[in-house]
């Protein structure tokens, strides 16, 4: 089954609003299926919408699949003060809301730090992460870089003209298929999301100790050949870090190697998730 197979109607990804607790609400799309349950998250500046090639895939295949808004993002409500472990809250509010006890957690770049933390203390069926978020997240350009778009400087990119050379940066080719992503996910032009991108500056995964559980946890890492911010080397080392972890280096591609190749990533999860015999029948 493909996409392409998935009956007509609603976009399933424009999901509802759902009141977590008070004061934060965040837009969540959920697809009943079986397991893996496949749950999406989405990097700073991104939103649910990111992951879109990857979550029609999971759901042709007829897996449970979660993908929301984080807070300060897209459609969800801001915080009044961003912090990890205040993601992984959430994230484990919206896994208790749906049953699901052992999510595959999906995550890009800064999404990263947030499935790793999780998985650090709590049980993940597996982990595919793409274009890193493990450290050296804040190269000497971007405080100052974010800091000026909070400013104001976001105001730019209500021109397309900025918003098309941030596409020619962030991605690895000029590939048609870029088209939808950056329609539904352009650089955001309110000041919510710069201000949250400053909780993972600092963060290094490699300083922390490692759970007992890591060697037992199946990883696909995921790395572009032409992304700036995660590197060749960075994608082994991560990947070196799981006893069961697999790295896939695509050389042509960006930092948004998941809207760039869908079908290379697609391929590349399912084969992963059939060999690690991650596939189980429906949740009772």
């Amino acid at each position: 089954m493909t996409p392409a197979d998935l009956p007509a109607g609603p976009d399933p990804l424009l999901g509802e609003r759902l009141v977590l607790r008070r004061g934060v609400s965040l837009q969540v799309c959920h697809m009943p299926g079986r397991a893996p349950s496949l749950v999406f998250l989405h990097g700073a500046l991104g939103n649910r919408f990111n992951w879109r090639p990857q979550i029609e895939f999971g759901m042709a295949q007829g897996w449970e699949c979660l993908a929301y808004d984080q807070a300060g993002h897209g459609q969800s409500t801001a915080y009044p003060r961003y912090s990890i472990g205040r993601h992984c809250r959430d994230l484990g509010r919206l896994l208790l809301r749906f049953g699901i006890t052992t999510p595959l957690l999906v995550a890009h770049s800064y999404g990263v730090p947030i499935a790793l933390e999780w998985a650090r203390r709590r049980a993940v069926r597996g982990l595919v992460l793409a274009a890193g978020g493990t450290h050296d997240l804040d190269p000497w350009w971007e405080k100052p870089l974010m800091r000026l778009m909070r400013a104001g400087g976001r105001q730019l990119f209500r021109w397309p003209a900025v918003q098309e050379l941030n596409r020619g940066w962030l991605s690895g080719s000029a590939n048609p298929a870029m088209d939808r992503f950056f329609r539904e996910s352009p650089i955001p032009v309110t000041g919510e999301p710069y201000r949250s991108v400053e909780i993972f500056w600092g963060y290094n995964f490699h300083r922390r100790p490692a759970p007992v559980r890591w060697p037992r946890i199946p990883a696909l890492i995921l790395s572009g050949g032409r992304d700036p911010m995660f590197t060749l080397a960075m994608g082994e080392a991560l990947a070196g870090r799981f006893d069961q972890g697999r790295h896939l280096h695509l050389s042509q591609c960006g930092h948004l190697l998941m809207a760039e190749e869908p079908e290379t990533v697609n391929r590349a999860i399912a084969a992963w998730i059939q060999e690690e015999g991650l596939v189980q029948e429906s949740r009772t």
